[in-house]
C-alpha cells in the first residue's frame, strides 16, 4: 500500500524523512511508459474526480458559460467571486443556496476561516455541487436526492468514470463534501484525465485555424462521427496536442539543471530517477 519512495527530504547531506507512493506515465495509446509502485491500485479520488464529474453533467445537458463550468471542476477558495458564481449557476436553474447538500465550511482566507461563519456557498465543492444541481433540473431528476448513489445523476457520473476509465466501479463511498466517491485504479484515473484538449475547447479553435486540408468531407462521413454527433478525428488531433504538451513538461522536468539558488528535480529526488535511463 506504502508503495515505491517518491521523494526524499534531507538536512545536512542525510536523508531525514520520504515520501512513498503510487506513480504512472502513460503513452498516448493508454499504455504504461513509467510507473513506480502499482498503479493499479484501487484508490478514491477524490476531488480529482471533479472534471469526470462535470464531464457527466455536461453530457447530461448542462449547459453553462466556460468560467461557471470552470469552477464546476474546480476546488475553489470560497471567495467572494467564487460565491457570487456558485449562486449564478443555482439561479440559472431556478434555485439559491438553500438547495446545497453540501457541507458547511468557511473560506480558505486565513481571516475568513477565522471570523466568518461556515456556509455551504463556501465550502470548496459548492460550484460542483450547483452543477449536479442544474443538470437535475434539466433533466426533471429529483434535486432533493441528488447526492443519492442510486441518482440518475449518480449514475450518470458512475457511467463517464467508467466509459473514461475503461474500468469497472470497485466500490462507492462519500466524499468529504456530500457527495458519492467512485473506486478505481490510479491507471483507471490517468486514462480518464490524460485527453485534457478534446472538443469543444480552445484548442479546437486553433487547431481549425491552422489545419492544411478541407474537412469538410470527413466531417460529413459517418464513419468519423462519433455518439454525440461531433466529428470524432477532431478528439485525435487534439489527444495529440496533450501528449505533445505532457511529453514537453515531463521532459523539462527530468532534464532541468540546477541554478546556484534552485535545486533541480534530479538533484532533489535522486531515488526517482534508479529506473529510468
Amino acid at each position: 500500500m506504502l508503495g515505491e519512495v517518491l521523494a526524499e527530504v534531507t538536512r545536512g547531506g542525510v536523508v531525514e524523512s520520504v515520501h512513498a507512493g503510487h506513480m504512472v506515465l502513460l503513452n498516448a495509446d493508454g499504455s504504461i511508459l513509467f510507473q513506480k509502485g502499482d498503479p493499479t491500485l484501487n484508490i478514491y479520488s477524490r476531488s480529482s474526480l471533479k472534471s469526470i464529474q462535470a464531464s457527466a453533467m455536461v453530457r447530461a445537458g448542462l449547459d453553462i458559460e466556460p468560467r461557471l463550468l470552470a469552477l464546476v471542476c474546480a476546488s475553489h477558495a470560497g471567495t467572494a467571486m467564487h460565491q457570487t458564481a456558485t449562486k449564478s449557476i443555482l439561479a440559472k436553474a431556478g434555485l439559491d443556496e438553500h438547495s446545497l447538500q453540501c457541507i458547511l465550511d468557511r473560506p480558505l482566507d486565513e481571516e475568513l476561516r477565522r471570523t466568518s461563519e461556515p456556509t455551504r456557498l463556501a465550502m470548496n465543492c459548492s460550484g460542483k455541487h450547483a452543477g449536479m444541481l442544474a443538470t437535475c433540473v434539466k433533466n426533471g431528476w429529483p434535486i432533493d436526492s441528488y447526492l443519492d448513489p442510486e441518482h440518475p445523476l449518480q449514475r450518470a457520473i458512475k457511467s463517464e468514470v467508467e466509459q473514461m476509465s475503461g474500468e469497472s466501479v470497485a466500490g462507492v463511498s462519500v466524499d468529504g463534501c456530500g457527495a458519492p466517491l467512485f473506486l478505481f485504479s490510479l491507471l483507471g484515473l490517468a486514462r480518464a484525465i490524460r485527453p485534457a484538449h478534446l472538443m469543444n475547447d480552445g484548442d479546437t479553435i486553433f487547431g481549425l485555424s491552422v489545419a492544411q486540408g478541407d474537412l469538410t468531407l470527413e466531417a460529413r462521413d459517418p464513419a468519423f462521427i462519433d455518439p454525440q454527433g461531433r466529428p470524432a478525428f477532431l478528439n485525435a488531433i487534439l489527444a495529440a496536442g496533450a501528449q505533445v504538451f505532457s511529453r514537453a513538461c515531463t521532459e523539462a522536468v527530468l532534464t532541468a539543471t540546477s541554478t546556484k539558488t534552485l535545486p533541480c528535480y534530479r538533484e532533489l529526488c535522486p531515488t526517482a530517477f534508479r529506473d529510468m535511463p
